[in-house]
């Protein structure tokens, strides 16, 4: 009876042994199923990224052949054409300069004489001096025509202030304006006034359409013995002031001005 009851207590106690045994198994079999499952994980990654950096190092030296290849026959290729464009520019200026050689020697020795040219600038060098005198003189001519023109119209302005002027001429009582006897020689004005004669107005006489164009021969104005130059009867036949009315009944009035100082 003790027999039976040590064995049935040992196999309760051996049951939950068994039981305890056996739940203790199942929680340890998650975590190491767990655990392996990370290894079996990281394992296959190094694997794989051991694998990609084989094929990546393999790559790298096919790329690094090929560009290699690449650039090489490139560069032969640019090689080639730098040469061939080194040379082409070669052969052009070596044409260029026997074209230019020959054509030089060809317009000196059939086209342009050089003696015959030499002999025309000389000729036209000549002939350019000779026109240039000719314009010279042409030049000085205007100018002295010019000066010539200048001089008749002012004294044509003279005498037709004289005309206007003329009762202010001196006399033997009374000196004039313009013969102050202050002054060792008469004036300009007085010579001539004393030159230049009155006449009485008759009519108004048209204009002269060439006065001045008629003259250019004329000697020039001077105060000499003669009364009446040539320049004076010419200013005289072109007189463009109005003629007054003569005067038939009362005789002119002078008018006796003081003389002024010089």
């Amino acid at each position: 009876m003790a027999e039976h009851t040590t064995i049935k207590s040992s196999d309760e106690e051996f049951k939950r042994e068994y039981f305890y045994r056996n739940s203790e198994a199942e929680e340890n079999r998650e975590e190491e199923n767990r655990a392996v499952i990370r290894i079996q994980s990281w394992f296959r990654a190094c694997k794989v990224r051991a694998y990609l950096s084989h094929l990546h190092k393999k790559a790298v030296i096919i790329q690094k052949i090929w560009r290699g290849f690449a650039a090489r026959a490139r560069f032969r290729q640019m090689v080639k054409a730098a040469y061939f464009i080194m040379k082409m520019n070669f052969y052009e200026e070596m044409a260029v300069r026997i074209q230019r050689r020959w054509r030089g020697f060809f317009v000196r020795k059939y086209i342009h004489d050089f003696y015959a040219r030499k002999k025309y600038l000389e000729g036209l060098l000549i002939n350019n001096e000779l026109m240039r005198r000719e314009l010279d003189e042409i030049q000085d001519f205007q100018e002295k025509e010019r000066e010539h023109l200048k001089m008749v119209k002012e004294q044509t302005a003279k005498i037709y202030q004289a005309h206007r002027l003329h009762h202010l001429m001196s006399t033997k009582q009374h000196p004039g304006v313009f013969n102050s006897p202050f002054r060792q020689s008469p004036h300009e004005m007085e010579l001539l006034l004393r030159e230049v004669k009155y006449h009485t107005p008759t009519r108004v006489t048209p204009r002269c359409s060439g006065c001045f164009l008629d003259i250019s021969n004329s000697v020039g104005p001077t105060f000499s013995e003669t009364l009446e130059p040539l320049w004076i009867k010419s200013t005289r036949a072109c007189d463009l002031r109005p003629k007054l009315p003569p005067i038939t009944s009362k005789k002119q009035q002078v008018k006796i001005a003081k003389p002024i100082g010089p």
